[in-house]
């Protein structure tokens, strides 16, 4: 079995992150972006070290009770291994112990495989926000993961 190494994000991964993002994103984060993200109170943000490289990181921003999901990436050459799936877990808990109750995010439309991963880790679709990507103009799709810590304590 494959190690991924969960941990929280530093200000020394962030050249690594934002490769990720030129690798996935038509409109990546710049590194100021992640330099000042990283420094708000109410911001996590954890990367997936797989045999040494930084494959993939998660973002949440806390919103009261909700945690808004602000961008999953996994480098294209690291996909279908679970390193998704393991960002979205350990996000969780981390949202759980920190007495967040739901968790939302926005994907595209027309990124199917992203949207099985979600709807497999108990996300539900909910709206559409026309129009919310650029570079293609596309619709995003508004998806919800509701009272996440209510049946952790028995599971």
């Amino acid at each position: 079995m494959e190690e991924i190494i969960i941990r929280e994000m530093k200000k020394e991964d962030i050249a690594a992150v934002c490769q990720i993002e030129q690798a996935c994103f038509s409109m990546p984060w710049s590194a100021k972006a992640f330099e000042e993200s990283l420094d708000l109170p109410h911001a996590c943000f954890l990367v997936a070290v797989f045999e040494e490289t930084i494959a993939g990181y998660i973002g949440l921003y806390r919103v009261f009770q909700e945690g808004d999901i602000v961008n999953v990436a996994v480098l294209p050459e690291f996909r279908r291994r679970g390193i998704g799936r393991r960002l979205l877990e350990e996000m969780e808990e981390l949202a759980v112990k920190n007495g967040i109750l739901d968790l939302t995010l926005e994907v595209r439309i027309s990124n199917q495989g992203a949207i099985r991963m979600y709807e497999a880790f108990g996300f539900e679709q909910a709206g559409v926000r026309k129009n919310f990507y650029e570079k293609p103009r596309e619709d995003g799709l508004v998806m919800w993961k509701r009272n996440i810590g209510l049946f952790k304590e028995n599971t």
